[in-house]
């Protein structure tokens, strides 16, 4: 009992640590931000007027956004509108972004997602993999289980909301866990609930990756790589990149989590029970999950059949065109969600989603594309863009484009240890992109390595949402969140450089 005690009071003082420090982080902004806007508009820069001040109107966007002085969506409308007091562009040039088809993706998207959570059918998927019966009770497959349901949710829903759900679902498992270990005297070892809450969160991450929709970034960057470079990723072919990338990662992260923290016993007596009361008592399929998988269904299968028309047709076919066009990802969402209000509901009056339900999207996150958006746009439009790549490609290496994926991919995930994962996609694909150019290489390949870099951020509690969330269980001591963590992050980047370089000629 004494040790236990020692440990939470350890945890207590390292998040008293971690609070300081955020709040020192976030009141520095305060200062730096004002100051650097001030140093950058005044400093004898050899830009145009309109550049020069987007210069530091970026300046003080991206401290806000390390910083985290003020919500990321706040930062980014600030940005927005610093940009038309300083006359970088019209207010109807600076707010254009905010209407782009990708916002749409987002809303239709989000909306899917809110159905899917509110009729529980994440928490039906998930209890329906752990119950399955080659799991049989046992730890290793318990943990191969849960962290699949949590990675393949991730890459459909929010990675916050998917780990929200499967955190509450692994706090129950590992209360049984213990409750069974006081209960016959069998150790169960403490580093096994460790790695069950932050495969938690570390899973939601990788899963995230493997759709455009599995997290913000993946829309982000394509939206830049859409509107500066006239290129254009479909579904389908995302799909064929992120979901190999998610599935080696994910396997690694499996056998790396059961080597180092087994459970010590190998197999758990009442859990497959447990489990199978906590599914029965969901009940059988209601009106408003089934219409919801039907919505959900009609989503995807247009969001893939493009590709699939693509692959066999040819994406230079007239039939492919017709259905890329008719059918775009923003539009496949939102014939899904508009659906959700057409199908019928648990009740007989109801339907499988109401307004005031839809209305609880994250809208922060929309705001933030769209502020973000703006800025790499105008960055382009204002030439500022083509100085920083000039001024840039001094600094690394040019060798035909792998030197600066390299680069790219690492750059990314470093920046999204220590900001959101989403400021973190907002601030380097458009760089990336500027310095390719400046370079003569094709931005492309280096430009979705940074996106798919940016997604990643493993180490530490304030990388990401998920992260988080699981830290405050109270059973993942910071130093093990870092070593764990960064382990991660490295054969993340090395995975994303390897399977971009192979996959380059069917990309390019």
């Amino acid at each position: 009992m004494s040790e236990n005690k020692e440990k939470f009071e350890g945890l207590e003082d390292v998040a008293a640590t971690k609070s300081k420090f955020d709040r020192w982080r976030s009141r520095a902004g305060y200062f730096f931000a004002p100051f650097a806007f001030v140093t950058i508009y005044f400093a004898p820069l050899n830009l145009n007027a309109e550049a020069h001040s987007l210069a530091a109107v970026i300046s003080v966007v991206m401290i806000l956004w390390i910083c985290e002085t003020l919500p990321l969506s706040v930062t980014a409308l600030i940005g927005a509108v610093l940009c038309v007091v300083f006359k970088v562009a019209p207010a109807k040039e600076v707010f254009a972004p905010f209407g782009n088809p990708l916002i749409f993706l987002f809303i239709g998207s989000f909306i899917l997602a809110r159905a899917i959570f509110i009729h529980d059918l994440d928490k039906r998927f998930a209890y329906g993999v752990l119950s399955l019966k080659w799991i049989d009770a046992r730890p290793s497959r318990i943990l191969f289980a849960f962290g699949l349901a949590t990675a393949f949710s991730s890459a459909w829903i929010s990675n916050t909301a998917t780990t929200a759900m499967m955190f509450a679902i692994g706090l129950s498992i590992i209360r049984f866990l213990f409750k069974h270990e006081k209960e016959t005297g069998v150790k169960i070892n403490r580093s096994y609930a460790t790695v069950l809450m932050l495969i938690t969160s570390f899973a939601a991450t990788i899963g995230g990756l493997m759709t455009p929709i599995g997290t913000p970034p993946n829309v982000i960057g394509i939206g830049f790589m859409r509107e500066q470079l006239g290129r254009d990723i479909s579904f389908f072919k995302w799909m064929l990149i992120g979901a190999p990338i998610a599935i080696v990662l994910y396997l690694f992260l499996y056998y790396y989590f059961n080597y180092l923290a087994p459970a010590g016993v190998k197999k758990i007596p009442g859990c497959a029970e447990m489990i199978q009361k906590e599914r029965e008592e969901l009940g059988g399929w209601t009106r408003g999950q089934k219409s919801t998988m039907i919505a959900f269904g009609v989503a995807v299968s247009l969001w893939v059949f493009a590709g699939l028309v693509g692959l066999f047709a040819g994406e230079e076919s007239t039939i492919y065109k017709t259905v890329r066009g008719s059918f775009p990802e923003a539009v496949a969402a939102l014939i899904g969600a508009m659906l959700l209000f057409l199908l019928p509901g648990n009740k007989k009056s109801e339907k499988a989603i109401v307004w005031r339900e839809a209305a609880k999207i994250d809208w922060g996150v929309i705001l933030l594309f769209g502020g973000g958006f703006a800025l790499g746009v105008l960055s382009f439009e204002t030439g500022l863009a083509e100085s920083v790549g000039r001024n840039l490609t001094s600094l690394l290496p040019s060798d035909g484009g792998f030197g600066l994926l390299v680069a790219s991919v690492f750059v990314a995930v470093l920046i999204s240890e220590t900001s959101s994962n989403t400021a973190s996609a907002n601030m380097v694909v458009p760089v990336v992109i500027a310095i390719a150019q400046a370079q003569g290489t094709d931005p492309f390949i280096p430009a979705l390595g940074a996106t798919l870099g940016a997604s990643l951020g493993f180490m530490l509690p304030v990388s990401t949402p998920t992260n988080a969330i699981v830290y405050g269980s109270g059973y993942i001591p910071l130093m093990k969140m870092m070593r764990y963590g960064i382990l991660l992050d490295i054969v993340g980047a090395i995975l994303i450089i390897i399977m971009l370089s192979l996959m380059k000629p069917l990309l390019t």
